[in-house]
């Protein structure tokens, strides 16, 4: 493990004036996230580096979890090149039990995390049955890989910070997909694994209510069709138009494109701030209706 310069004491100079501010501004103040301390795990992915810049952008300080120390280097140096300066990073497999309980060090005061976003995961092409395959011949050690990195990889991080969450307002966010509703054709161990990842999440959102705070508050979000780097070659051609696969999912999204990651920040800045108090245990789906619709 290994960190840039993440803190050990939190911030907690600015407080006080945001809750001076929240009684004159009404509602709006409620979204504010200034004081308050993120870890987000998977950040330098296409999603999670959005859902960071939303933290940041809302007046939270960030920090990175993430194996791939360069990458996580790069994703710190680009949110401070637009001066964002309240960004560090940790190095650390979120399937490490031992590696994340180094990084839960930094916050061994009680309380020393106001927010977990649980962005690590994705999906492995061995653990994927295409049309021309068999799912009789599919490799189980690739999916078992799979349930690790999107199941293993969530549950461990909530039980190893859930610890340090703050008792007035810490918030777990975990990262569902339409995948969890609707199981999709061939990835078969990314949708089972976000099923689970849905089922959790309101588990431990009673689990944390009843037995460490009822202010703790657990959630999913579920993203629909974001273009990143892992699937643009699924769902486009080198020309930019759709391959068929893009073609079948926009003609099966009422909104008929793609998300823009940037999307999910409102939603995730949401759920993440006191706008949100009353809700936990739920998952929101930012899928263009994708999920609800039948497509007839």
């Amino acid at each position: 493990m290994s960190s840039s310069k993440a803190s050990k004491k939190r911030k907690t100079t600015t407080t006080t004036t945001t809750t001076t501010q929240a009684s004159s501004h009404g509602v709006l103040s409620q979204f504010d996230l200034s004081g308050r301390q993120a870890l987000v795990t998977g950040g330098y992915g296409t999603l999670g580096l959005h859902m960071c810049r939303a933290l940041l952008e809302a007046g939270a300080t960030v920090i990175i979890l993430g194996r791939n120390e360069i990458k996580c280097k790069e994703a710190v140096e680009s949110f401070k090149s637009e001066d964002l300066d309240l960004c560090s990073y940790l190095c650390a497999d979120v399937t490490d039990r031992s590696e994340l309980e180094s990084c839960c060090e930094l916050f061994e005061e009680e309380g020393g995390l106001d927010i977990l976003v649980n962005a690590a995961g994705g999906n492995t092409s061995g653990a994927t049955v295409m049309p021309s395959e068999s799912f009789f011949k599919m490799d189980d050690l690739a999916f078992r890989q799979n349930l690790d990195l999107n199941l293993i990889g969530t549950v461990l991080p909530c039980q190893i910070f859930g610890k340090c969450l703050n008792h007035d307002h810490g918030v777990i966010i975990n990262i569902s997909s339409l995948a969890a509703f609707k199981p999709l054709t061939r990835v078969v161990a990314y949708s089972a694994a976000k099923a689970a990842v849905d089922n959790f999440t309101r588990w431990l959102a009673t689990e944390m209510a009843q037995k460490v705070s009822p202010k703790i508050r657990v959630n999913a979000i579920a993203p629909g069709f974001f273009l990143a780097d892992q699937n643009r070659t699924l769902l486009l051609k080198e020309d930019g138009s759709l391959t068929d696969r893009g073609n079948t999912i926009i003609n099966a999204s009422p909104m008929g494109r793609f998300g823009n990651p940037e999307e999910l920040g409102g939603p995730l800045v949401w759920l993440c701030s006191d706008a949100a108090s009353f809700v936990t245990g739920t998952t929101i789906a930012v899928d263009g209706g994708f999920s609800g619709w039948c497509a007839v």
